[in-house]
């Protein structure tokens, strides 16, 4: 699962490991073997146990015994961490509490704004061109802007944070990259003790569950883990499938834009995290017609058990069934502000930019090799040029530094928030080319100048 066949194709391989039933032996990376879980109920059943199934990895044998090296590229991935996503019981509980009253401060209808404010800057920059990298050039800057504004992390840090996260994903170097990620957040932990502000860093900090500062690294990690790469691959992901499919360019053509049905299709057919959800069996036990053993990984294809063909409905529009944010107690708990950000971002581009076209017949489009993610290398693109926007005011309406106060409108909480509602109304119509020279412009500007 780990080569580019695997990448190019990987229904063609979700459908030779379901001969072999609802669970299959998969080998993720060199030497690491897993049971991958491709039947849509055999995975409600694994995600939904924590009784029979657990997800702290310090039950991985193979990495305990040394079967599986410390520096294999999956280990940044699967090994455990102190943090929410790879913990049971009551650790996780206090955890997940404290990142779940963290991210409840955040205002929708302020993110909501700071997203199409930093979507309207990346559209400047591309727009009098007529072509661009919709990937580097947009899908995967504006979760870096939204995720530096959230946290309250500097730009110049959160570009770092993002290279190393995205190391650790393709696998590439990834355990110098976790060395680089721990190290930077680490300094942005440092930086919010001494600073803190109305950012979600400094909410963990503050929050009554104590956490110390390894316990703050890796929240940070798996927050930031869901929170950029994921998102941008859903970004991307809903672009291509819009400038691709007829169902939905059709539309386009027309004046209607279907984002929501087309987030719906994506989470469905090609979500952004396509296998991961690992768990540990906590004792020997017969599942799907084989023995699992003890601390052996099970891996959950989301992406195969959305597509399993015992599922009669074809219907995606509207159906929120899917697997994409995983279920059970370790359901996303950022899943309502992630599609908020997606469907903002592809509705702000397709205002701003009309007549947007793909570069490359779809098929053409590269993925990037990786067992755990989706995503593509580039998603080239060309339009009509459209001309720059007259300045505007540095500051207007919204002061777009780290941990803007305006994110804390909600008080602190003593339980979970609420959800925001995931229905994303179309936002009114708003009003270079090299990586160094985007950044140093978006720099620039994120400082005032």
């Amino acid at each position: 699962m780990y080569g580019p066949d695997f990448a190019a194709d990987p229904s063609a391989v979700y459908e030779r490991l379901r001969r072999y039933g609802p669970t299959a032996p998969v080998e993720l990376s060199p030497g690491v073997h897993a049971t991958l879980v491709t039947d849509y109920r055999a995975a409600l059943e694994v995600l939904r146990s924590p009784e029979k199934f657990a997800k702290d990895a310090r039950r991985w044998r193979a990495l305990a015994d040394g079967r599986v090296a410390p520096d294999n590229p999956v280990v940044p991935m699967m090994g455990y961490r102190p943090n929410c996503l790879f913990s049971d019981g009551e650790a996780h509980r206090r955890l997940r509490q404290a990142v779940t009253d963290s991210l409840g401060r955040v205002d929708p209808a302020a993110l909501r704004g700071y997203v199409e404010r930093s979507a309207d800057t990346l559209i400047d920059r591309f727009a009098p061109y007529g072509e661009a990298d919709l990937l580097g050039s947009y899908a995967k800057v504006l979760p870096l802007l939204v995720f530096n504004q959230l946290f309250g992390c500097p730009p110049a840090l959160g570009e770092r944070l993002v290279g190393a996260m995205s190391a650790i994903f393709d696998g590439v170097d990834a355990e110098r990259a976790n060395a680089q990620a721990t190290q930077s957040f680490i300094e942005l932990i440092g930086l919010k003790r001494e600073q803190p502000g109305a950012d979600v860093t400094s909410w963990l900090l503050a929050h009554p569950a104590n956490l110390g500062d390894e316990e703050m690294i890796h929240q940070l990690v798996v927050l930031m883990g869901a929170g950029t790469e994921p998102q941008q691959n859903l970004i991307a992901n809903a672009l291509r499938l819009l400038l691709s499919d007829d169902r939905f360019a059709g539309d386009l053509s027309g004046g209607a834009m279907p984002v929501e049905d087309a987030l719906d299709e994506v989470l469905w057919l090609d979500p952004p995290m396509a296998n991961y959800g690992v768990h540990y069996p906590v004792h020997d036990l017969d599942f799907g017609g084989v023995r699992l053993r003890a601390g052996e990984p099970v891996v959950i294809s989301y992406a195969a058990a959305n597509n399993d063909p015992a599922l009669v409905s074809e219907q995606r529009g509207g159906n929120r069934a899917h697997l994409a944010w995983s279920a059970g107690p370790h359901t996303c708990p950022a899943k309502d502000s992630a599609r908020l950000i997606a469907a903002v971002a592809v509705e702000k581009l397709l205002d701003r930019v009309p007549d947007l076209e793909l570069a490359v017949p779809a098929d053409r489009l590269v993925w990037r090799p990786g067992p755990f993610h989706r995503a593509l290398t580039a998603l080239p693109a060309r339009f009509p040029p459209v001309p720059a926007p007259m300045p505007a005011p540095v500051r207007d309406q919204f002061d777009e530094t780290p941990g803007d106060t305006r994110w804390n409108v909600r008080p602190a909480q003593s339980q979970s928030t609420p959800p925001a509602a995931t229905s994303t109304p179309r936002p009114p119509e708003s009003a270079s080319r090299g990586p160094r020279r985007v950044w140093s412009s978006l720099t620039a500007w994120w400082r005032g100048r």
